[in-house]
């Protein structure tokens, strides 16, 4: 039975797949869109704008200082910097669950969601 979880797990996977050529790690991702919960359903939130400090800022200390525990120094900039690149400067639709995938692995906190 699938749950509406498990299809926009499948949606990132393909997402992932066509825009970073690569197959990602399917139960890193699953417990990263469950760590995000409801965020996931609402459109304007289940991606990230890219193009916004605010946003990025948000990205930063919420996610990578709050939920990963990295201390806020310029690192937070290179490694947010390289994942929208890997993920596509000119790609409009960044999910939120691929980028804070893509982050997790950069930072090696992949025991944060085990």
């Amino acid at each position: 039975m699938s749950t509406k979880t498990d299809e926009r797990v499948g949606k990132y996977i393909q997402d992932f797949k066509e825009k970073i050529g690569e197959e990602p790690d399917v139960n890193l991702l699953r417990n990263i869109t469950e760590y995000l919960g409801p965020v996931v359903f609402r459109d304007d939130a289940e991606t990230i704008a890219s193009s916004s400090d605010s946003e990025l800022e948000t990205v930063k200390s919420n996610f990578l200082v709050k939920k990963l525990g990295l201390p806020n120094d310029s690192k937070l900039d290179v490694g947010l910097n390289a994942m929208l690149e890997k993920y596509g400067k000119s790609n409009r639709n960044k999910y939120r669950a691929i980028v804070y995938y893509l982050l997790t692995k950069y930072f090696d906190k992949e025991s944060v969601f085990a």
